[in-house]
């Protein structure tokens, strides 16, 4: 459970640190257009979604409360493994080394 959870803080501060470098040194509307205007961006953009969607059909599985339930999957669409990661984190923390609770949430009980 704790290597989980390093992994996890790891992902997180891998994943705030290339947002912030993006956000400072990129530019959203010219790369983008770059990344839709060509095939193996378009497969890389369809393949991170697909992992989005597995990823959030997990969150409605766990979570009880559909306003929170809609709250991280909106969040994953948008912030995508940085939400993962951070979901992970907290999940493994709720859990608290209980790995039934942890890959089943509410449902666990």
């Amino acid at each position: 459970m704790n290597i989980a959870k390093i992994i996890a803080i790891i992902g997180l501060l891998a994943m705030t640190g290339a947002i912030l470098y993006a956000f400072v040194a990129g530019d959203f509307e010219t790369e983008g257009a770059w990344i839709t205007s060509h095939p193996w961006g378009i497969v890389s953009l369809v393949d991170l979604y697909v992992g989005f969607i597995i990823f959030s059909l997990w969150i409605v599985y766990r979570e009880k409360s559909p306003v929170v339930t809609v709250v991280w999957v909106v969040l994953m669409m948008i912030l995508g493994n940085w939400t993962a990661a951070l979901y992970v984190l907290l999940a493994l923390v709720k859990c608290r080394g209980d790995w039934k609770t942890f890959w089943m949430g509410s449902r666990a009980k």
